[in-house]
């Protein structure tokens, strides 16, 4: 995996995501002490809202960047996100008002919600080949994994020398060394996108790909189970080590670190099980045993026993998070990236925007035992449900049927466009109206602007 950092233009964008997400979690421990100062024991309701601002931020806003990413200069939109996200997390140290900190946090992850995905769509057009795309989907994970185990422990480590509030500029200078990482190297251009007509049809245009192919509704159902078992996980964990099982601090931390840990074990073997086994059984895979691990701690486990679980969980999320960067990128055209990915992060959050508050009132109300059950239930249901829904032999060369169809749009000369021209057209892709007859073809079958329907 390492080796793919002997690529210069990767080797820049990979430390640019590294430092900002170290630099995201300095913050995240800043935010719970502030939200404690102008709140005092409310901090929970205040963190709570702020993280379900987080989750509509990141909904909203990544389909509307999206449509336009193709539109605009790569290097110029990441570099002015992360510079919008400095400025934010620079005002949060002279923040007074708890409404402030959830205008501040919309912002912040609005950035985000530009940041990543167009981050996410840009990694595939450096690594064409396949299994180094593969491997640099590995060390992603790996990325946000070791974020989640070290970001608290370095804000630990800080905090016994500086007030929190330093962390908040900490991040800023994180996210200014993260611009200037990406400003260092020549990014490829996105592919000129075909003209999609209005604005609803541009930012919907990702959700149409991915909600008509089959495999994607498979990957979204999967979401769903990654998003019930990382919930329980997250917002209950602390919960039932120091309510339920009456242990400290250091416990708490342990308790998270294994589901770290197992998510890293997985990101570093998957490499080498996906050269030789397609994603659907391996992802199938991780939904079972993330509802394993629900339905075992309906037994009540103890402390060892829970690391035990949660190593297991963070393992199948792993199995589900890690190949999925594979199936969006084979699952449209170069062009139609940005807004793909896009969808996938906005409908992923989606999923955590029900289950976050789901997690935690059914914590309260129906009590952990019965909230390790139900959510075991909703995993096992919806990893079924991708079975059922992604099919089992998914042939990528499909024979289908095209009408015949007039119309004006940006166009390469491929299978789809081989028409006479007068001469006045210009040099490809270029515009102008043309025809296409009926007729049918064979090839790798994907969503795009001819092909609105997945052959039955």
């Amino acid at each position: 995996m390492l080796d793919l950092l002997a690529h210069r233009v990767y080797r820049h964008l990979f430390f640019a995501q590294v430092i900002a997400l170290i630099g995201t979690g300095l913050t995240t421990v800043a935010l719970a002490l502030l939200a404690h100062d102008l709140a005092g024991g409310q901090a929970g309701v205040v963190l709570g809202t702020a993280l379900a601002i987080k989750m509509v931020a990141y909904v909203g806003i990544a389909p509307l960047v999206g449509a336009y990413a193709s539109r605009l200069p790569r290097r110029t939109l990441l570099v002015s996100l992360d510079l919008l996200r400095a400025a934010v997390v620079c005002t949060l140290p002279f923040v007074t008002e708890v409404w402030q900190i959830y205008v501040l946090i919309f912002l912040l992850n609005a950035g985000s919600a530009g940041f990543t995905p167009v981050f996410q769509a840009t990694i595939p057009d450096i690594l064409e080949n396949e299994e180094q795309y593969t491997r640099a989907l590995s060390l992603s994970r790996l990325a946000y994994d070791l974020e989640n185990l070290l970001s608290p422990m370095a804000a630990a480590a800080l905090l016994m020398v500086m007030g929190f509030d330093v962390l908040f500029v900490l991040n800023a200078v994180a996210f200014i060394i993260s611009a200037a990482l990406v400003i260092s190297v020549i990014l490829p251009a996105p592919r000129p996108l075909e003209e999609a007509p209005g604005v609803w049809r541009r930012v919907t245009h990702g959700m149409r790909i991915y909600l008509k192919t089959p495999r994607l509704r498979g990957l979204l159902a999967l979401s769903l189970a990654v998003s019930a078992a990382g919930a329980m996980q997250i917002v209950n964990t602390v919960v039932l080590v120091r309510s339920i099982l009456d242990l400290g601090e250091k416990e708490v931390a342990l308790t998270f670190a294994a589901a770290g840990g197992g998510s890293m074990l997985v990101a570093l073997l998957l490499p080498k099980v996906l050269e030789r086994v397609p994603e659907r059984p391996v992802m199938l895979l991780g939904g079972v045993m993330m509802a394993l691990s629900l339905y075992l701690g309906w037994l009540g486990p103890s402390f060892a026993e829970l690391v035990g679980l949660w190593l297991l969980l963070g393992a199948g999320a792993s199995l589900v998070m890690t190949p999925t960067g594979r199936l969006l990128k084979r699952s449209c055209q170069p062009e139609d990236r940005p807004a793909l990915f896009a969808a996938q992060f906005s409908l992923s959050h989606s999923c955590w925007l029900v289950t976050y508050p789901l997690a935690g009132w059914l914590g309260v109300n129906l009590g952990l035992t019965g909230t390790f059950a139900l959510l075991g239930t909703v995993a096992l249901a919806t990893t079924g449900l991708a079975a059922l829904i992604w099919p089992r032999q998914e042939a990528m060369v499909i024979e289908h049927e095209h009408a015949p169809q007039n119309h004006t749009h940006l166009h390469y000369h491929d299978e789809h466009h081989q028409h006479e021209h007068e001469g006045w057209e210009g040099p490809e892709p270029h515009r102008h109206f043309h025809r296409h007859a009926q007729g049918s073809h064979r090839h790798v079958f994907i969503i795009d602007d001819h092909h609105a329907r997945w052959p039955s």
